[in-house]
C-alpha cells in the first residue's frame, strides 16, 4: 500500500480497514463502547442537527449520534476508503438521514450546504502539521457560523511523565505524527482560525479529549 504520508496510522490497509471497529475494541481493552457513547453524548447534539464526520470510517460512530437525531437532520460522512465506505453503506442503508461521501479530508473542500457541527475522531493527530491546518481549513469553511468542531482526539500532556506502561503502549501503538499532536496548545491554534469559545471533556485519566471550538 503507497502512502502519502509515510509515518501516518491514519492510511489504513484493506485488511485492517476491514476489521477496524474490532481493533478499536481490543486497543482499547474493551473499554471503547462505554467511551464512545460518553462522547457522543458529550456533544450536545440538538435533534434537528446538521453533522459532517471527517473520517467518518465503517459509521460507527455516525449510528451513534443518530440516536439522538430527528429525521430532519442530516449526518454526512467523509472517508476515502471504499473498504470503509461499503462497510458505511451497509451498517446504516436503512436510515435516509445519513450520507456517505468519497472525499479527502486533507485536501481543500467546501460542500454545497454548511453544518451545525463537524466531528472528527482519531484522526487529526495522523497528519503531518501542515495537512493538519487544511482540515481545520476545512471545518470552518463547511461550518455555520456558530457552529462548532468537535475535535475527539488525544489530549495536551507531557508522554514523558505517564507510566511507563502506559508510554510504552503508545509508543508502540501510534503513528510519529501524534507525538508532536499531544505536545501543541490546541486552542491557540484553533483561535488562528477563528475558533473560539471552548469546552473540554475528558476521558482515559485525561489521555484523550474532546475538544469544542465556535466558530466566530
Amino acid at each position: 500500500m503507497h502512502k502519502l504520508y509515510p509515518d501516518s496510522g491514519v492510511e489504513l490497509s484493506k485488511f485492517t480497514a476491514s476489521i477496524y471497529d474490532k481493533l478499536m475494541n481490543i486497543a482499547s481493552f474493551g473499554k471503547y463502547k462505554g467511551f464512545i457513547n460518553k462522547a457522543i453524548k458529550d456533544l450536545d447534539i440538538d435533534p434537528k442537527d446538521k453533522i459532517l464526520d471527517m473520517g467518518c470510517g465503517t459509521g460507527r460512530n455516525i449510528l451513534l449520534m443518530n440516536k439522538y437525531l430527528s429525521d430532519d437532520s442530516l449526518l454526512m460522512g467523509l472517508d476515502i476508503s471504499e473498504d470503509m465506505e461499503k462497510q458505511f453503506h451497509f451498517n446504516c442503508k436503512q436510515f435516509s438521514n445519513i450520507k456517505f461521501i468519497n472525499k479527502r479530508i486533507d485536501q481543500p473542500f467546501e460542500l454545497d450546504q454548511k453544518f451545525d457541527k463537524v466531528f472528527i475522531s482519531f484522526v487529526i493527530h495522523g497528519f503531518p502539521h501542515e495537512i493538519r491546518k487544511i482540515i481545520i481549513k476545512n471545518a470552518y469553511n463547511n461550518l455555520k457560523t456558530g457552529g462548532t468542531f468537535n475535535i475527539l482526539d488525544f489530549a495536551e500532556f507531557d508522554m514523558n511523565k505517564m507510566p511507563f506502561h502506559h508510554r510504552f503502549i503508545f509508543k508502540k501503538i501510534e503513528c510519529k505524527y501524534a507525538f508532536d499532536f499531544i505536545e501543541k496548545d490546541w486552542k491557540n491554534i484553533l483561535k488562528e482560525y477563528d475558533f473560539d469559545n471552548f469546552k473540554e471533556s475528558f476521558y482515559f485519566k485525561k489521555y484523550v479529549r474532546l475538544l469544542k471550538a465556535v466558530k466566530l
